[in-house]
């Protein structure tokens, strides 16, 4: 397939963990596009996660819950690409908080939607679905193909689930130009609540005597890890080389147990770390394994990972000594 050329594009949640590095990636490695971002009005990340990249980026604040804030957005700016990747992504937590997450990311993506064609605009769209779509998969549909049935496992895996079914329906209704991917475990120190990342801040608080001991939930599950700068990149090219209508798995080839990486991170500490488990960091319902079969996504874009495991590891830990030092 003949790469497209992007001019103009648009991320929402441009100022999380993920779209932020979004941001630092087509700013250092496309600087010709124009590039812009939506925000919550309310979002108090900006400034930090979009310190590297904040004079190369145009802010809009709006809530995608609300249509007549995002229509003005995309009249506006008129973008030929649109990251969709803005959701309420904590999953232990849409356990406490379900209704938000589900009418946060439902409807958010049906507004969007919906604004796209009220806009007039036929930008290509990278809807950003997830792993947990799959729920707990049997072992024999292991590693997991795009054809695995989707069997979300907690509130925010059914809001992600309902996210990427509506862009199949958006694309075979309307024509949208609708891409989906499903991305693996990734390695993203801006995210506080990834295991990995609140593994690898526990342990530099306990290297500068902030903490005592590192607590943790389940260690028996089964990943394999990207790392966040491999997995925004993935994006990019997923956008200019994949299929509209299709669904790609994203994900890294090492394959790894959570607690398997706690012990990596704690033999790159500098002090003893002492664990626990914290039941309240436990799900109501786990899901213990997640390979993928990323075939599909290599065969279209000849794409692949550039990050070594032990330098993501090693990139994440520093981050997190870094952030106590700040």
């Amino acid at each position: 397939m003949e790469e497209r050329t992007i001019k103009k594009a648009l991320i929402t949640g441009v100022a999380g963990s993920g779209g932020s590095y979004l941001a630092d990636y087509i700013a250092e490695h496309h600087p010709g596009v124009e590039l812009h971002g939506i925000a919550r009005w309310h979002s108090t990340s900006v400034q930090k996660n979009l310190e590297k990249c904040s004079s190369k980026i145009q802010l809009h604040e709006c809530d995608l819950t609300d249509f007549s804030s995002v229509l003005p957005v995309l009249t506006g700016v008129r973008p030929d690409a649109i990251f969709h990747i803005a959701s309420y992504a904590n999953v232990r937590a849409s356990f406490l908080t379900p209704l938000a997450v589900l009418n946060n990311n439902i409807m958010g993506t049906a507004v969007l939607f919906e604004a796209v064609r009220a806009a007039g605009i036929e930008p290509v769209i990278q809807l950003c679905s997830t792993s947990e779509v799959y729920g707990q998969v049997d072992p024999k549909n292991v590693p997991i193909t795009e054809e695995c049935p989707l069997n979300p496992s907690s509130p925010y895996a059914v809001s992600k689930a309902a996210q990427d079914l509506m862009g199949f329906t958006y694309f075979r209704s309307y024509g949208m130009k609708i891409i989906r991917t499903r991305m693996f475990a990734y390695l993203n120190p801006r995210r506080a609540d990834l295991f990995a990342t609140s593994f690898a801040m526990q342990i530099a608080r306990i290297e500068r005597g902030l903490q005592k001991e590192l607590v943790h939930g389940n260690l028996d599950s089964v990943r394999t890890i990207i790392d966040v700068r491999d997995a925004m990149e993935s994006y990019w090219v997923a956008s200019t080389r994949c299929e509209f209508g299709q669904a790609y798995n994203i994900g890294g080839t090492t394959v790894i147990k959570v607690g398997e990486l706690l012990e990596l991170l704690k033999k790159m500490s500098s002090t003893t770390i002492a664990t626990r488990q914290d039941p309240a960091l436990l799900r109501p319902a786990d899901v213990t394994l997640q390979i993928p079969d990323t075939s599909k996504f290599q065969n279209a874009t000849g794409w692949k990972p550039k990050y070594n495991f032990e330098d993501s590891i090693r990139y994440l830990l520093e981050y997190c000594r870094k952030a106590q030092t700040a």
